[in-house]
């Protein structure tokens, strides 16, 4: 066991795939925040749409 992960430490194919994780990780924290601070605008907008449709 300890060899194989003296193996997963040497070799730099696994820290490619790690900073993947973290640029999708932080771009899914823009998202969520973006969301967060305009949810109620796109709420109201979609609700004045609503209400526009059924007149």
């Amino acid at each position: 066991m300890k060899n194989v992960l003296t193996r997963m430490m040497r070799e730099e194919n696994g820290q490619g795939l790690v900073e993947y994780g973290l640029i999708i990780a932080g771009i899914a924290l823009a998202a969520i925040a973006a969301i967060w601070l305009l949810g109620p605008q796109i709420s109201a907008f979609f609700t004045n749409i609503g209400t526009e449709l059924a007149k």
